[in-house]
C-alpha cells in the first residue's frame, strides 16, 4: 500500500515590505512634481492675469482721455470760447478739457457731472488717475494701480508750453501712463515683484487750431 504525499504550495504574489516601500517612494515622488508643476502652473496663470488686467486698465483710461481730448475746444454755435478761455487749459497737476459737447448751445457748462468740463489728475499717493467732470464735482477713479501719469502741452511748432498764459498755443498733448500690478509676484525679482506696463499718447484735438 503506497503512502500519499502532500505537498504545500507557496503564494510568491504579495509584495514585500521593501517593494511597498519602494513603490511608496516612486509615488511620492511623482505626486510631488505633479503638485511642484500645478503650483508653478498656477502661479504663472495668476501672474498673466493681473498682467492681462493692468494692460486693460491702462488702455481704458488713456482710450477715454484720447477721445475726450480730441473733442476739446469743440463749438458748434462758435460763441463758447470767448478770449481768454481754452479748450486745453495748461496745469501742472491737471489736464482739464472743454467742449461744448452736450447741448451745443454756445456755452460751456462747468457744473457737477457736465462732460463739458473734464479734469484728469493724479494721486500718487493712492496711485490712481481721476476723472472730474466739472469743476466742482467729484473726482472719481478711472485706472487704479498706476505708477505715474505725466502729460506736456506743445504749440504747432513742437515747443512745450509751460504756463497757463500761453494756453491759447497749445495744439499738442502728450500723455505717458505707467502702471504696476495689483499684487506682486514672488517668482519676479525686478521692482519689488511687479510687473509694470507703460503707454503713451500724442493727442493733436484738431479744434485748437480754430
Amino acid at each position: 500500500m503506497s503512502k500519499s504525499s502532500t505537498k504545500t504550495l507557496k503564494c510568491s504574489s504579495a509584495f514585500t515590505l521593501i517593494e511597498l516601500l519602494v513603490s511608496m517612494t516612486i509615488s511620492l515622488a511623482v505626486l510631488a512634481a505633479v503638485a511642484k508643476t500645478f503650483t508653478v502652473q498656477t502661479r504663472q496663470n495668476g501672474a498673466e492675469e493681473q498682467m492681462a488686467q493692468m494692460q486693460q486698465n491702462v488702455r481704458g483710461a488713456l482710450d477715454l482721455m484720447v477721445r475726450e481730448i480730441q473733442m476739446a475746444k469743440y463749438d458748434p454755435a462758435g460763441t463758447a470760447f470767448p478770449a481768454g478761455t481754452y479748450g486745453v487749459t495748461y496745469g501742472a497737476s491737471q489736464l482739464e478739457v472743454k467742449s461744448d459737447v452736450a447741448d451745443g448751445n454756445g456755452t460751456i457748462s462747468t457744473a457737477t457731472g457736465s462732460v463739458e468740463d473734464i479734469i484728469y489728475a493724479f494721486d500718487s499717493t493712492n496711485l490712481y488717475i481721476t476723472r472730474k467732470l466739472g469743476s466742482s464735482g467729484t473726482a472719481d477713479i478711472l485706472a487704479d494701480n498706476v505708477t505715474s501719469f505725466t502729460f506736456a502741452y506743445y504749440d504747432g511748432n513742437g515747443a512745450a508750453v509751460t504756463s497757463a498764459g500761453n494756453s491759447g498755443s497749445i495744439r499738442k498733448i502728450t500723455i505717458t501712463i505707467a502702471a504696476r500690478t495689483a499684487k506682486p509676484d514672488p517668482g519676479y525679482t525686478s521692482n519689488g515683484g511687479y510687473r509694470t506696463y507703460q503707454v503713451s499718447a500724442d493727442i493733436t484735438p484738431p479744434n485748437l487750431a480754430l
